[in-house]
């Protein structure tokens, strides 16, 4: 933990950095909000790193249950997909034909947790030790809007202003692809309010991106689509199903990895994209305002960006953390995330 001090107006920032073992982005989220409160004259609340030791993690639950939205661990997944699909291959009922529809899904290029249609490109090469780190928000109720006039959700915006943004990123470089990026999307599989808060409990959707369209609004349509025959193709599944075909999704990560950027194995996906909502509520911490809540997730080999986003009260952050020698300009998207989210207002007629 690290304190921030010198900032404008009196505030100070809080660097907070642990082991995605101890918990992922919504178990974080939660410990957060259980250090703070929305009475601003609370002068009692411990700070996040000071709480109760949480309740060991329950195992995962036989009720399906899918939330969009997680905190980033995906590559995780691939070192220990062996261990767990074998393990879970022989007690999971059914899971041999959700296994082989998730297959199926993959060939006929739908939504899922495993996808063959990824490219090669300039974010999927081996990383170095150095890292670049870019943050930016936007009043959420934005994205809201949009999300509303295309029967789209706010995390399918949140995915449509990370197409858009990474096409003109690629364009820029003289490195877009023809076909169009996928993106890993953890989906929370964590129930209500009483789910231990520790641990890690998630599962992976591929979105088909469609970068290759210069329509911001089918680039949106395509996203949605891509998003709901995910969530589609998860119905009936259990948790314990879910995170089984999430981690053979991964095994592919592996052979990438050990091909390097050689382009004889194509990558599996292309970026991980995480959206953990927030609180919705002006929060406090012993009197101090919850001003902005930034998130830094991590690249990992044969992914040189991780883009995740996080939302507290009106707003929400957009975190990009790349590889310094791959991406020595992150912080361009930047610019080109606040480019297409007014193309996706204009798009909609907003």
């Amino acid at each position: 933990m690290h304190l921030i001090e010198g900032l404008n107006d009196g505030r100070f920032a809080v660097y907070t950095k642990f082991h995605h073992a101890f918990a992922d982005g919504v178990s974080a989220m939660r410990l957060l909000a259980q250090s703070l409160s929305e009475d601003p004259t609370d002068r009692a609340m411990p700070a996040v790193w000071d709480m109760k030791d949480p309740e060991p993690a329950r195992p995962a639950s036989d009720e399906p249950a899918v939330e969009t939205g997680d905190g980033g661990g995906v590559l995780g997944l691939p070192a220990a997909a062996v261990r767990g699909a074998a393990s879970l291959l022989g007690g999971a009922a059914g899971l041999g034909s959700a296994l082989a529809g998730t297959v199926v899904r993959a060939l006929r290029e739908q939504g899922g947790s495993l996808s063959f249609a990824a490219p090669n490109t300039i974010l999927n090469v081996p990383i170095a030790g150095a890292r670049r780190y870019a943050a930016r928000s936007w009043p959420i109720e934005r994205l809201r809007l949009i999300a509303k006039a295309s029967d789209a959700t706010v995390n399918d915006v949140v995915l449509a202003m990370c197409s858009g943004g990474l096409r003109t990123y690629l364009q820029s470089q003289e490195a877009l692809p023809e076909v169009p990026l996928i993106a890993a999307v953890p989906v929370s599989l964590r129930g209500g309010p009483d789910e231990s808060q520790a641990g890690n409990s998630f599962g992976v959707l591929m979105c088909n991106l469609a970068t290759h369209s210069a329509d911001p609004a089918q680039r949106l349509e395509t996203v949605r689509t891509s998003m709901l025959e995910g969530k589609e193709s998860m119905i009936g599944m259990s948790s314990s199903q879910i995170l089984a075909v999430s981690a053979a999704g991964m095994v592919p990560a592996a052979l990438h990895v050990v091909a390097g950027s050689s382009g004889a194995v194509r990558p599996p996906f292309n970026v991980v994209i995480s959206n953990v909502p927030g609180p919705r509520t002006p929060l406090y911490w012993n009197g101090a305002r919850l001003d902005g809540l930034y998130p830094i997730a991590f690249p990992q080999e044969g992914q040189a960006l991780n883009i995740t986003c996080t939302s507290s009260d009106d707003a929400i952050a957009f975190g990009l953390t790349g590889c310094r020698r791959a991406l020595p300009d992150v912080e361009a998207i930047l610019g080109h995330l606040d480019a297409e989210l007014h193309a996706l207002e204009t798009a909609v007629g907003i």
